[in-house]
This record gives C-alpha cells, structure tokens and sequence, in this order.
C-alpha cells in the first residue's frame, strides 16, 4: 500500500469543511435576502444571525478543533512511514464521522446523535494516535 494514500481522508476532511464555509454563504444569503438579520449588527455580532446560520458557524468551529488533531497525526504517520491499512481505515471511519456529524449539526442538531458520532471520532483519533505513538516507539528502538 502506498503511504501517500493517508492523504485522501485529510483532502476529504478540507473537502467538508469547504463544503460547510458553502453551505454558510448559501445561509447567510437566504437569511439576508429574507430580511432576517440586521448587516451592522451581523458585522459585529454573529449572534444576531437566524439559528439555521448560526448552526452552520457553530459547525464550522468544530471543523477547527478534533479535526486539527486528526491532520497532525495522519501528518505523523506518513513522516513516520507508518501507515498501514489499519490506519487507513480508521482515518477514513474519523472522516465519515465528521461527515455525518455536519449533517445532524447543521440541519436537525439532535445532540444525543451529534454526541455519539463525535465520540465515535474522538476514538477513531485515540487509535490513530495509539498508531503513531506505537511507530515512535517501535523506531526509536530500532
């Protein structure tokens, strides 16, 4: 298996958060046209913008925060050669998770869901750091 295969989960992770910063214009604009926040205030204060926005830009936070553990320690084991298909599959399973918790955070924000899936990920990242640290340890002793 070629090591730079770990990069498609990453590129799919900037693809999400891409696809969210759209999804916001796509909400910002509705809710602008619609007359429903005022723009001054809006400048300054991202509270006074509708639910269904600040749910996106609630989201797009989140992108910034477990996902920035994920992209170091992908980072990590391909400069430590050591990705295997184990570490493949589980960065793609902390990706889908990523996915589907968008999608509950930004359209029916159920939390017990939202919960469940992001701590599904956040064990997808203890094992890959699990990876990574057995990597370190197995290279520095040989």
């Amino acid at each position: 298996m070629k090591a730079e295969w770990i990069l498609a989960p990453v590129l799919a992770q900037v693809l999400l958060v891409i696809l969210v910063y759209v999804l916001m214009g796509v909400r910002k604009a509705a809710a602008v046209k619609a007359r429903q926040v005022d723009r001054q205030k809006a400048a300054l204060d991202n509270r006074v913008w509708p639910p269904r926005v600040v749910q996106v830009n609630n989201n797009i936070s989140n992108q910034f925060e477990a996902p920035v553990l994920f992209y170091v320690l992908c980072l990590s084991l391909l400069l430590l050669d050591a990705v295997s298909t184990a570490a493949l599959v589980v960065a793609t399973l902390f990706v889908a998770s990523r996915y589907l918790h968008a999608w509950v955070h930004t359209h029916s924000n159920y939390v017990p869901v939202r919960m469940r899936l992001f701590l599904f990920g956040v064990l997808m990242l203890m094992i890959l750091a699990g990876l990574a640290i057995s990597a370190l340890i197995g290279g520095a002793a040989g």
